[in-house]
């Protein structure tokens, strides 16, 4: 039947719901019966109410504060289900928000926005005109037909809902498009959100608006790289439950006090955990402890041991599948690496699903040199927690008197056996290089302790030398004219050089076999302390002001190493402090910079 059909005239002046236009909108879609059903009780009284024929299918927008967005459910056979969004657009959004009285639609949302439904898809490839009565009147699929699933459920925002336009919004520079750099689209330009407070219920947000799950990270500080335009948001506070993140309470758009170096990013379920920046543990017997090397543009590097610590360990051993973190070794202690050192700084809260999601500085920028590679030990790589090792009294701490630290007791190793191998994973586990010689007989002095290990031996590929076979701990035939030494390569060595003894001098560290200097640039007291106690010389004394702008004890040559080194005052050596690598320096051999220590 046609809406030209005479019937219609008089449906026009007799409907009961008084809404001519509508049900003549809808009519052509009506079946014949029906249609002689409503003549019949427009022409006799008989209220729809006691017919058996169905209102208009009942419709709900849920999973969101206001009953005039979120996502759309239709009842059918008794049962609530959703919508799929192929070919959903704002016509079909028009016409739910028409027949919900919600005012106009702002926006037809895809790719469950709302968050997933749980049931039936009830509908897909929705095409309405915009001006039907109720979606079902729309062309539509039959009930229940649809090759969808719930990660396509449709939802709409209405007028009435009380949530202005929602911002676009968008996750760039990740491995997919439900993880990135959050970054959102006010007045036609893209731009980015600062990191203060960023949250995981702002991730939250983030995700359902983007249909991307929910929530596993909220990395800041730039973990996906800076952005260049506009810091549209900061201050995010979101409870939630928002639909948007534009919704959520911050400062005005484009009121920020941050840079880019602050930006905020998002790591959603669905990204695909498979894709996290792949991950290994190399250089000892297990995959399961080892130097810390990720993969970044299809190359391997390794993370800077600044801040490292075992709430970083336990992130890289849950992502490897290695139990629970044993420790969390910095100072090379397997080996320096050789490629692009690609994280620093890394500061992880301990439950991550990957290193990648933690924070840290961008990817490659760093201070750092191989000789701070950082490490991690597993329980699943068969190792048990390492015994703390010391070379003592020796030119520094890369050569000297072999200690090991038992039952809260420091004690010496017998000679007994001692070879080159033993060396080589006492220099390996204090990140100096390789082995020079494995000397005998007390030559650095005879200790006073306990002695701890005899008849060591060790295949040479331990991570620690309480790793090797030997006698058990206390048990040994030796004497202290016995104890055992070692001589390293030290990667990274100091000397004071120029001055009347090995306690004073121009500060000279030696980097990839190659002596150089150290800049005077922010030196400081703090820094020659730690000179110092490395080189076993007491304590710094400070330098007379007028010594202190120009080298006291002559200018060097060559490469000037070190610029703005940064001590706190505890490192063990001068290489774990911050400083500028040697490829940013600003300086010259006229400030290169004198140290004398209280052992002069």
């Amino acid at each position: 039947m046609n809406m030209g059909f005479p019937g219609c005239l008089l449906l026009r002046a007799r409907h009961p719901l008084g809404r001519s236009s509508a049900a003549c909108a809808g009519a052509g879609k009506t079946k014949l019966p029906i249609l002689l059903a409503w003549l019949w009780a427009s022409m006799t009284g008989f209220s729809m109410a006691d017919s058996a024929i169905p209102e208009l299918t009942q419709l709900r927008l849920v999973n969101s504060p206001s009953r005039c967005a979120g996502r759309v459910e239709v009842l059918h056979n008794q049962q609530w289900g959703t919508v799929c969004d192929d070919g959903w657009d704002i016509k079909d959004a028009t016409v739910v928000c028409k027949q919900l009285d919600c005012g106009t639609a702002l926006s037809a949302p895809r790719g469950a926005r709302f968050g997933r439904g749980s049931d039936r898809v009830w509908l897909d490839e929705v095409n309405c005109a915009g001006t039907e009565a109720a979606l079902t009147n729309c062309e539509i699929r039959p009930w229940g037909q649809n090759d969808c699933t719930h990660k396509e459920d449709a939802g709409v925002v209405c007028s009435d809902s009380g949530i202005s336009e929602v911002a676009q919004i968008r996750l760039v520079n990740g491995w997919s498009r439900c993880a990135g750099r959050v970054e959102v689209l006010p007045n036609q330009q893209w731009g980015t959100v600062c990191d203060d407070n960023w949250d995981l219920q702002d991730a939250e947000v983030v995700c359902r608006q983007l249909g991307c799950g929910t929530a596993l990270s909220a990395p800041g500080g730039a973990r996906f790289g800076p952005g260049s335009d506009r810091i549209w948001l900061d201050e995010v506070h979101c409870a939630g439950t928002e639909v948007a993140l534009s919704n959520c309470r911050a400062q005005p758009w484009g009121d920020s006090n941050c840079n880019h170096g602050e930006d905020a990013g998002v790591v959603c379920s669905d990204a695909g955990i498979s894709e996290v920046a792949q991950i290994r543990l190399v250089n000892s017997r297990s995959r399961c402890a080892g130097r810390v090397e990720v993969l970044r543009n299809q190359q391997w590097g390794t993370v800077c041991d600044d801040s490292w610590d075992l709430q970083d360990a336990r992130v890289v051993c849950r992502q490897l599948g290695c139990g629970t973190a044993l420790s969390a070794p910095g100072g090379a202690r397997f080996g320096p690496g050789s490629d692009r050192i690609w994280l620093d700084d890394v500061n992880c809260t301990g439950t991550e699903v990957a290193l990648s999601d933690c924070r840290a500085q961008p990817w490659g920028v760093n201070n750092c040199t191989h000789g701070e590679d950082a490490g991690v030990e597993c329980s699943d790589a068969g190792i048990s927690e390492v015994a703390q090792l010391q070379l003592v009294n020796g030119s520094s701490r890369c050569a000297g008197r072999v200690e090991v630290l038992h039952n809260q007791q420091w004690g010496t190793v017998c000679d007994d056996n001692w070879d080159l191998q033993d060396a080589e994973v006492v220099c390996r586990q204090l990140g100096c290089g390789t082995a020079l010689s494995a000397p005998r007989g007390a030559r650095f002095g005879r200790g006073s302790d306990r002695i701890w290990l005899d008849d060591v031996n060790c295949t040479g590929t331990e991570v620690a030398l309480s790793d090797c076979r030997a006698r058990p701990w206390g048990d040994s035939n030796c004497t202290h004219g016995e104890d055992a030494g070692v001589v390293c390569s030290e990667p990274f060595a100091l000397r004071l050089a120029g001055g009347p003894g090995k306690c004073s001098g121009r500060l000279e560290v030696r980097y990839d076999g190659v002596w150089g200097t150290v800049c005077d640039d922010n030196w400081s007291e703090t820094n020659a302390q730690v000179v110092c106690r490395e080189l076993r010389c007491g304590l710094a004394q400070p330098l007379a002001p007028k010594l202190q702008d120009r080298p006291r004890f002559g200018q060097g040559t060559g490469k000037i190493w070190l610029d703005d080194i940064r001590c706190k005052g505890t490192e063990e050596t001068l290489q774990n402090c911050a400083h500028q690598p040697s490829s940013y320096l600003n300086c010259t051999h006229q400030e290169d910079i004198s140290v004398v220590c209280q052992d002069n």
